[in-house]
């Protein structure tokens, strides 16, 4: 199936919009009940108490309804003169509402992934029980409003997002999915959030069914290959007495193999059903606006290609080399989105893992360049031989089947002439669909630090791991 929106970056034009609402919500009606410190100036060295290891996630995390958090918004906003909608975005990118709270592999915790040293700064006592704590979503959440003030987030709320977090994708990817809750209003929030969490929790299961319906089939193969050889023992042997011990022999085989033939035919049907609750999952998905980078909508570039994995620089990265061959190994979580990356004729498609390749396809497109797509966890079972699609159109999801260790897609040209990565329609995407592992992402920095008055610490964020194994193959 199509995925049916390209997604694309109007960043100014969001900036724009939402420096007006900063300026609505500095006169909001919302409150805190404690008295919290200005943006103005930083916190003053020991001035703040914080939990003991506040490095540490504690051992029971801070949970909030989504009416908790709105009210946690727009509170915020109101109180330091930013968007509530920013805020929303941030805490949805940074920490998925509070499900992923880290610490990151930069060390980033909390519900709104401050670094240490900048919560030290900048932390705020919000619920005023006397602690700073950036695990909890009161605290983290205001502290992040006086983040954004201190660095004229009422005036350019870009910039001070670029604060945040010094990316242009970052930032692009924050004010896109403000523009979305300020547009569709506050229940679009939640909503937007209830459809991703369906979504992801039906490509795991599909992921995981499909895994565990290739082992059976295969398992299944090789028990119809010791039934068919034990059956051939039978009809070979020579003396009675041997052919009734072969023919015992055999009969175990079969019925070894049914069971196997019975565990295939099980899994697919479930697999069958979990087809139909993914389905589902993106038709809602589909309806949620302008969300493309939370649901990994396929990213579109003016050449008439579509990157092959959907996600967005957060999550999706690529190194400029491979091992020992030129191809691209593009991380991603798995699950994850593949698409067809330009209109193209389906040569040849394999559901079932090839030993190096795993499950994959290789296509024709347009331009007569011939690529081969490799570790598919699933493969769109209307993906066949002879197959046409249309760039964009979904073909399955990202895994690792076959010889890799960690979930990515394999991209080669058929023959491994060049690699993907020189290809300038490739490079288009940096900064807007992937992230360079091994190299600074254009536009990535953005203008100088000393230009933009940042004052915080860049907020790391989790890494999708580029560690994986990949060995040259023919097909």
């Amino acid at each position: 199936m199509t995925f049916p929106r390209a997604r694309t970056l109007a960043a100014v034009a969001l900036a724009a919009g939402l420096a007006a609402l900063a300026g609505a919500a500095q006169g909001g009606s919302f409150g805190p009940t404690v008295s919290l410190p200005s943006a103005d100036a930083a916190n003053a060295s020991g001035s703040i108490q914080v939990p003991a290891a506040f490095t540490t996630a504690p051992a029971v995390r801070d949970v909030r309804t989504g009416d908790e958090l709105q009210s946690l918004w727009h509170r915020a906003g109101a109180a330091y003169g930013v968007p509530w909608q920013v805020l929303a975005a941030i805490n949805k990118i940074e920490s998925n509402f509070g499900r992923n709270m880290g610490p990151s592999s930069a060390g980033a915790v909390g519900w709104m992934q401050f670094m240490p040293d900048t919560w030290l700064r900048w932390g705020v006592d919000a619920n005023g029980d006397g602690v700073a704590d950036p695990w909890n979503a009161d605290d983290a959440i205001f502290a992040a409003g006086r983040y954004l003030a201190a660095s004229n987030g009422a005036n350019d709320i870009r910039s001070a997002v670029f604060s945040y977090n010094h990316a242009d994708w970052y930032v692009n990817e924050v004010l896109a999915l403000a523009q979305t809750f300020g547009t569709a209003g506050s229940d679009a929030t939640l909503q937007l959030d209830q459809n991703q969490q369906s979504l992801e929790a039906a490509q795991r299961s599909i992921v995981a069914v499909n895994r565990q319906l290739v082992l059976a089939q295969a398992a299944e193969a090789r028990l119809a290959t010791v039934y068919s050889r034990s059956l051939a023992r039978v009809s070979a042997a020579k003396l009675f007495s041997d052919r009734l011990v072969l023919q015992r022999r055999a009969t175990l085989d079969g019925v070894a193999h049914d069971r196997a033939a019975a565990e295939v035919a099980r899994l697919s049907g479930e697999l069958g059903a979990r087809q139909s609750d993914l389905t589902a999952a993106r038709q809602a998905a589909a309806a949620t606006p302008a969300t493309d980078a939370v649901f990994g909508a396929p990213t579109a570039s003016g050449q008439g290609y579509v990157f092959p994995v959907g996600g967005g620089p957060s999550v999706v990265s690529v190194s400029h080399s491979h091992h020992d061959y030129p191809a691209a190994d593009i991380a991603a979580p798995a699950g994850s989105p593949v698409y067809a990356l330009a209109d193209a004729l389906i040569e040849q498609a394999w559901h079932s893992p090839d030993a190096r390749c795993g499950i994959g396809l290789t296509l024709l497109a347009s331009d007569g360049q011939r690529w081969t797509y490799c570790h598919l966890a699933y493969e769109e079972p209307q993906i066949v031989d002879g197959t046409t699609v249309t760039a964009g159109t979904l073909l399955g999801l990202v895994g690792s089947t076959g010889h890799a260790t960690g979930p990515h897609l394999h991209l080669q040209l058929q023959p491994a002439t060049s690699y993907p990565q020189l290809q300038p329609w490739f490079q288009s995407f940096a900064g807007s669909a992937f992230r360079w592992q091994d190299a600074v992402t254009p536009q990535a920095d953005g203008p100088a630090a000393a230009q933009r008055g940042d004052v915080f610490a860049v907020a790391g964020r989790p890494r999708v791991s580029a560690s994986v194994v990949v060995v040259a193959f023919t097909r």
